[in-house]
């Protein structure tokens, strides 16, 4: 058998279909991508992977197929098209909470993370937000759901904030580029100190994804009342008792020392009293 039709047979048994045409295989992503094998050594094998629009004549002028990668082998091709497919599904799914596709989410207005493009956030409820983390785990497509309350005080403390940072010039005069990062910085460990984080699951059906997105939006104001920061210093650590009587022990081995001294003393004035 040929690289191609080894690759064929290996991809039809994980339920993807491909199709050859002269030198190239060709995979489909979606309706709109496809991922293009083609041969560079038969006796190695080797192959160099393209990523290209699907249906599209090679003659046609705004035709483009980009190289991606090269395989050596039917492992190699197999774990790039699942890696392209994973890629893929994220990517959709992403647009899908930005742009509000799903009528489930419609309410919601979904903003992409500055440094995580991967992350999304939405506000609900009084003063929350919900995260979405949609990555690939292990090969698998997932989204970690998260639903963060910044709790009644943050914006009192923010304020706080405001105002030492504004009254702590001293002797020092600090550029307004030095404010705002000191502003910047100040908010980060106000806001991670009073953040209050409800955990919702890993989910890989994305269906379902959608629906508890939207049952976390209806519950967020309850969330939040429920959601209250833990004191450790008002509780007090439980005494420790050792549940399977080792003091008891304990003191039956003392009494018993106790015993055995008082008897030794008799024997000792027994033996001067002979």
């Amino acid at each position: 058998m040929s690289f191609f039709e080894d690759i064929a047979t290996a991809l039809d048994t994980e339920g993807i279909e491909s199709r050859v045409h002269d030198d190239t295989m060709s995979v489909p992503i979606t309706s709109d991508l496809e991922i293009q094998f083609q041969e560079i050594d038969p006796h190695m094998p080797a192959a160099n992977v393209y990523i290209a629009a699907a249906d599209v004549d090679e003659d046609d002028e705004n035709f483009e197929a980009v190289l991606v990668s090269v395989v050596f082998s039917v492992e190699d091709a197999v774990d790039t098209v699942a890696r392209h497919v994973a890629t893929d599904q994220v990517v959709t799914v992403l647009r899908d909470l930005l742009e509000g596709t799903d009528e489930r989410i419609g309410d919601l207005e979904f903003y992409q993370d500055a440094v995580n493009a991967n992350l999304v956030c939405a506000e609900v409820g009084q003063n929350s937000e919900l995260q979405v983390l949609v990555e690939v785990l292990d090969g698998v497509p997932s989204a970690l759901v998260q639903f963060v309350a910044a709790g009644d005080s943050f914006e009192g403390l923010i304020d706080e904030a405001i105002d030492e940072l504004w009254e702590s010039d001293g002797e020092a005069q600090l550029s307004e580029e030095d404010r705002q990062r000191m502003f910047a910085d100040i908010s980060a460990d106000v806001e991670f100190a009073n953040e209050e984080v409800l955990d919702l699951g890993v989910f890989t059906d994305f269906d379902r994804l959608f629906d508890v997105i939207s049952l976390a939006a209806d519950h967020a104001e309850d969330w939040e009342e429920q959601l209250a920061p833990f004191d450790e210093d008002e509780f007090e650590e439980p005494d420790v008792y050792d549940l399977y009587g080792a003091d008891e022990e304990d003191d039956d081995s003392v009494d018993d020392e106790d015993d055995l001294d008082d008897l030794d003393e008799d024997e000792d004035d027994d033996v001067r009293d002979e």
